[in-house]
């Protein structure tokens, strides 16, 4: 399991280049329906790295993580949207809301299985 040295760096650098990519490609990707959805789930993929990102750097400052983390990721990636098209704000609201679903999902069924062995131990 990666430490939340790396996983900060790379979630940095990931957003980077794929903020950098979306924004080399803004104009295809708002030219038709699809595209414009693809912006939105591309926008939804940098809410994913830069909540990771800030959650890992709230964890490395011994500050305790909650909501506003996720307020802040969610913000950053809207604004991204928004430089592509008005609805892939929509898109990427909607899909962010299913990823956080999920993460939310898989971080309690890991976190279950920790406290499964520790309780054994």
């Amino acid at each position: 399991m990666a430490g939340t040295g790396s996983s900060m760096l790379l979630s940095f650098l990931l957003f980077i280049v794929i903020l950098s990519l979306q924004e080399i490609y803004r104009d295809k990707l708002a030219s038709s329906e699809l595209f414009t959805i693809l912006g939105g789930f591309i926008s939804a993929m940098l809410f994913l790295l830069s909540l990771t990102f800030i959650g890992n750097f709230q964890e490395r400052s011994g500050m305790k993580t909650g909501w506003g983390a996720v307020i802040l990721a969610e913000a950053i990636s809207l604004v991204a949207a928004s430089t592509v098209h008005r609805v892939c704000v929509t898109t990427c609201f909607l899909f962010s809301a299913g990823l956080l679903y999920e993460v939310n999902k898989l971080s309690g069924m890991i976190h279950s299985r920790s406290e499964s062995k520790t309780r054994r131990l």
